[in-house]
């Protein structure tokens, strides 16, 4: 079963990239985030004619997230965060697909930081930590998949230049601890789980030639409860899809399940 976690930056500006690398790859799940449609807008036809089923939660211009099944329809178990500190922003979708708990995730940028967008980062991430905490506890098979905007480690492994980000909402401290927070209560970063050591990016800005110079960052996850990494086969990274035409900054990275 392959479980792919895709920041698409606009489900109709990048349609032609998304329908591409469906039938490229066929992934069985597909999480997407900053979809940029509001429900009645999100290009479903041409999903399905793709060979997949969705459920999306949508918002006007901004975020927006969305999970596709090839071959069925997600069953939807959850759509926000308990106590979201701001209901309005459509970050959170939760489904089971195969007997799997997939979660689809846009979790917020924070800049500029310090201020209150950066307060917001923190307060969302708390609740999902809380709600992560319930999905462990279930100890069925979850996975907590999507654009973090986090940097796990100040580390090249995970970022081109510390020294570039390092004012930058996704490289603060407190930003990587409610990271670990989360990964402490027992889930598996997949990427690190088969990639341990040395650099792999998720994201490439579209300014300064960002993606020529590979300076890149890792900021897409793919978290696995135990019943989930018990599991695990392989984590990767579809690069070659950041350099298309008109592609999305991020890259679809994914994992293998038996």
């Amino acid at each position: 079963m392959k479980i792919a976690t895709f920041n698409i930056n606009g489900s109709r500006a990048r349609l032609p990239r998304l329908i591409e690398w469906l039938e490229e790859t066929q992934p069985d799940v597909a999480c997407l985030q900053e979809i940029k449609a509001q429900d009645d807008s999100f290009p479903i036809a041409e999903i399905r004619a793709a060979g997949y089923g969705a459920i999306w939660h949508g918002q006007k211009g901004f975020n927006g997230v969305a999970i596709l099944a090839r071959g069925t329809d997600p069953v939807e178990t959850r759509r926000g965060l308990p106590d979201d500190p701001d209901p309005a922003q459509s970050r959170y979708l939760e489904a089971i697909v195969d007997g799997v708990t997939v979660a689809s995730i846009y979790l917020p940028n924070g800049n500029p930081q310090p201020g209150p967008k950066y307060d917001y980062k923190l307060a969302w991430f708390d609740r999902l930590i809380d709600h992560a905490a319930s999905l462990f506890a279930s100890e069925r098979p979850v996975v907590l998949a999507g654009d973090y905007n986090v940097i796990p480690t100040s580390t090249h492994d995970d970022t081109f230049s510390v020294r570039a980000m390092a004012s930058d909402a996704l490289l603060q401290p407190e930003s990587q601890a409610a990271f670990r927070r989360l990964r402490n209560q027992g889930w598996t970063d997949a990427i690190r789980a088969r990639h341990p050591v040395g650099p792999v990016y998720t994201f490439w800005d579209y300014q300064a030639g960002a993606w020529a110079r590979d300076a890149g960052f890792r900021i897409d996850h793919l978290m696995l409860s135990p019943a989930a990494a018990d599991r695990l086969v392989d984590a990767g990274v579809d690069k070659a899809t950041r350099g298309k035409e008109k592609a999305s900054d991020h890259a679809p990275t994914w994992v293998t399940l038996r």
